[in-house]
């Protein structure tokens, strides 16, 4: 059976299950956000292991080949690029389509979590290369650490020989045990799919974010049917883009109900090895970096929600100084979200509303009770994103081995 079909029904068992729980019981919500937790847990428990033995040995070969320049120019290119597409498609269509005003609200401003690029960069290279391998939310440390490891001993083959052949092995070895974990992963969908659909019947119910989620269906679709599809036509002369399309379902719907950019980041590993045949070496690469900072997806929600908290808040319209510095700190936060895989995107929401001032600091409590909605779509899109991009990065740099549909996992 096909993963994606696996992942499918546990996700149609998890919305029934949804149905028949006690409604306003706090005993099943607490042991379902328990159970919940294990799920985001176990998810992303091998990952560490595979992402550096991969990076390494893939940075090794990369260097080798004389392929790390162009894998990287190409690899953080798509990036720049499709982070910026995004913004401005997300900025643009909540211009042009005035959503309804959401009602404002007397909750008091709470403590929030202040936004720190020091403590983000310093994080980068902690006191000791091990503790690197200790974060299993901030990605990069660890992305670091491996290609320093592997790139080096690229410079005294002779030398490095023994450890580069072990790091492979173990690559593999950890790779195996992940995909293990992720066809388990498929029974731990049911209890988080059950909690998002729970919070997507709250939502609704309220009626007030229906034209905002609306907005971001069609974006969505838009992204994965007609933009990323064009793009592979005539940047890949792809003829058939819409496999890259069908090899991304199962990462969607992981990302989409979990929102959470780690736990995706194995199956797209998986998927983009085992059925678009991207190489090792462009794979253990491409996708780490499409995870940390590949949020393009959390740009666009960002654009569109501030644009709506700045509507509600007042009747006057948005000037043009204001579509800049919304397009700007929508673009730049969107890269400083490496460290909160889950729940990014309302955390940069939060940010920019502080920034912003002006009395508009509590803004984002407008959004408060749609976060795990808004946050779902961040992340839907983010791993088309990363499927898309890092199959562009394949093609461009000739590491890939196409694959028949009929072997797609």
């Amino acid at each position: 059976m096909r993963i994606w079909l696996k992942y499918l029904i546990a996700m149609v068992i998890g919305a029934a299950t949804a149905v028949f729980l006690p409604p306003e019981s706090a005993g099943a919500q607490a042991l379902l956000d328990f159970v919940v937790e294990l799920v985001m847990r176990f998810g992303r428990y091998t990952l560490l292991p595979v992402l550096f033995f991969s990076i390494a040995t893939a940075c090794f070969k990369l260097r080798d080949e004389k392929l790390m320049l162009k894998t990287g120019v190409w690899t953080f290119g798509t990036i720049l690029v499709s982070s910026f597409a995004l913004m401005l498609l997300g900025l643009l269509s909540a211009l042009i389509i005035r959503l309804p005003r959401i009602p404002i609200t007397i909750e008091k401003v709470s403590e929030v979590p202040v936004f720190n690029w020091h403590s983000l960069l310093t994080k980068i290279f902690p006191y000791s290369g091990f503790e690197a391998l200790i974060d299993g939310a901030y990605l990069l440390p660890c992305f670091v650490f491996a290609g320093l490891a592997g790139a080096g001993a690229a410079s005294d083959k002779t030398s490095s020989k023994p450890t580069v052949t072990l790091f492979d092995s173990l690559s593999q070895t950890c790779y195996i045990v992940m995909s293990f974990f992720t066809e388990i992963l498929t029974v731990g969908m049911i209890a988080v799919m059950t909690r998002w659909t729970l919070n997507f019947m709250t939502v609704m119910k309220s009626g007030v974010y229906n034209y905002l989620i609306l907005m971001l269906t069609a974006d969505l679709l838009l992204v994965a049917f007609v933009i990323y599809p064009l793009v592979l036509r005539f940047l890949c002369h792809d003829l058939h883009p819409y496999r890259v399309l069908y090899a991304s379902i199962t990462p969607f719907l992981v990302a989409f109900f979990s929102g959470d950019t780690n736990l995706t980041l194995a199956l797209n590993l998986r998927h983009g090895k085992e059925s678009l045949g991207i190489h090792r070496r462009v794979n253990a690469v491409s996708y780490p970096l499409f995870s940390i900072f590949g949020r393009g997806g959390a740009a666009l929600v960002q654009a569109v929600c501030f644009v709506l908290i700045l509507r509600s808040y007042s009747s006057l319209g948005i000037s043009a100084t204001d579509v800049f510095w919304i397009a700007g700190m929508s673009f730049v936060l969107s890269f400083a979200l490496g460290d909160i895989p889950c729940g990014g995107p309302f955390f940069a929401i939060t940010t920019m509303c502080i920034i912003y001032g002006r009395r508009f600091e509590a803004g984002y409590l407008l959004l408060k009770d749609a976060a795990p909605i808004i946050c779902a779509f961040a992340a839907g899109i983010d791993a088309l994103t990363a499927m898309f991009g890092s199959y562009i990065v394949a093609v461009k740099t000739k590491m890939i081995t196409h694959q028949d549909i009929h072997k797609f996992i």
